[in-house]
């Protein structure tokens, strides 16, 4: 299927807004809702591990007490997020599948050197939660957007809006804890590496990244 250039227009300024390099190809939705046990399994999935990381998070920085502030009622949120996926297939009788190795994350992961201190692993694992955030929000447009059953796009509507308020929050605590000009040099290297993972994965749409 042709994608129309204004169509690619208005993604690519959907991706700059949070500051994404790559757009996801939009077709993704179509291979995507293809087959929606699939794609509600690994959103169920990213929910939890997005609640198991704030909580990783919190354990591993106690002394950071911005961060326990700041993240406590994310992990809730995030469970939240959980639940309703899971609620949501209910409503379509169709049941969790196995997790799989998510290897966007992976590769976020280990674009930190080793060796790194306590406190600049930190700002490492800030800055893969907000690249995580910001391209989970973009994918959640897509499917508001596009994706062919109205309840699922009013559905995703709500993950899109959540999901941008906490890339914000995680680039915000970088900021805080590190200085600006040093998170925000580190967040463009970032953010050049995520784009070439994107440019090198597969385009599947049983994936949420």
């Amino acid at each position: 299927m042709a994608i129309s250039q204004e169509k690619k227009e208005k993604e690519m300024e959907a991706v700059r807004m949070l500051n994404l390099k790559l757009p996801t190809d939009p077709r993704w939705v179509n291979l995507a809702e293809k087959d929606l046990q699939e794609i509600l399994s690994d959103h169920a999935y990213c929910e939890q591990k997005a609640a198991t990381s704030c909580i990783s998070l919190i354990q591993a920085y106690p002394d950071y007490p911005e961060i326990v502030k700041a993240l406590a009622p994310i992990v809730t949120e995030e469970w939240g997020h959980f639940r309703m996926v899971l609620t949501e297939m209910d409503k379509r009788q169709l049941a969790l599948g196995r997790q799989r190795k998510d290897l966007y994350v992976n590769k976020l992961l280990a674009f930190a050197p080793k060796g790194l201190s306590r406190e600049d692993r930190l700002l490492e694992r800030l800055l893969v939660c907000a690249l995580i955030e910001a391209r989970s929000c973009e994918r959640f447009r897509l499917l508001s957007l596009h994706i062919s059953d109205k309840n699922l796009k009013d559905f995703y509507h709500k993950f899109m809006v959540s999901e941008a308020g906490h890339y914000v929050l995680f680039i915000d605590l970088a900021r805080k804890y590190f200085g600006r000009e040093k998170a925000d040099s580190r967040w463009q290297e970032y953010l050049d590496y995520e784009a070439s993972i994107m440019d090198q994965l597969e385009l599947r749409g049983d994936r949420m990244h």
